[in-house]
């Protein structure tokens, strides 16, 4: 299809919002935010988007409240609850309101595009996505979830895939040490920064393994996928 599934994000906390539009912009979404629920409700009729991501903790109504308002005016699009609440009732109460999924912060953006790709299959709006992601001879098929240099198969973790991914959608671009671990931990993950480098390590020993060395240093800022130059 030539139209791109519209998604709307909603939440009153700025850098999330970027975050997340960004992640699925780059995962071929096309993207609106709201930071109310006026807003989304404004950007619903506007945009019409094929599936919204909602707060539930917006400043001037929660979003249960948003949808209801919804589905009382006739609007029928699936919701993506997303809140720091994670007690079984508000699961439920979200659920009940017309929800089709609920997720918890802090969350993995993978996680969350994944879901709603889940969500847009069971309304029967299936997105068309590029299947395959390729640099060079580095080949992804994200349908059969392999990797490839050449002729060689290369096995990967559920990390050390997240975080090729992102550098392959990201190829020839220097991305910083906090938008690696924004997009491929969590958006606010509080951990050990040192992750990171290990697991750049472990993909060196596994994609460059082969020439010529695709994932490169830069130094105070950090890692890029490209062709060495000169």
């Amino acid at each position: 299809m030539d139209e791109r599934t519209r998604v709307l994000v909603v939440d009153d906390e700025l850098n999330l919002v970027e975050l997340v539009s960004t992640a699925l912009r780059y995962a071929d979404f096309d993207t609106e935010t709201a930071r109310s629920a006026r807003e989304a409700l404004d950007k619903v009729r506007q945009f019409k988007p094929h599936l919204v991501i909602l707060d539930v903790m917006l400043p001037d109504q929660d979003g249960f409240e948003v949808a209801r308002t919804l589905a009382a005016t006739g609007v029928d699009v699936p919701i993506l609850f997303l809140t720091a609440k994670d007690a079984t009732e508000d699961k439920v109460r979200g659920l009940t309101v017309g929800g089709d999924d609920y997720v918890t912060k802090p969350f993995s953006l993978d996680e969350l595009i994944a879901r709603v790709r889940v969500i847009l299959r069971r309304s029967g709006h299936r997105q068309e996505s590029r299947n395959i992601l390729t640099f060079a001879d580095l080949e992804m098929d994200e349908d059969l979830r392999e990797v490839r240099r050449g002729e060689h198969g290369i096995e990967l973790t559920a990390t050390e895939y997240r975080l090729l991914r992102y550098l392959l959608i990201n190829a020839r671009r220097v991305l910083t040490r906090a938008q690696i671990l924004d997009h491929v931990w969590s958006y606010d993950f509080g951990g050990d920064a040192g992750i990171l480098e290990t697991y750049i390590s472990y993909l060196r020993k596994k994609v460059d393994a082969f020439d010529p060395p695709l994932i490169h240093t830069v130094r105070g800022m950090g890692y890029v996928l490209r062709l060495p130059r000169g």
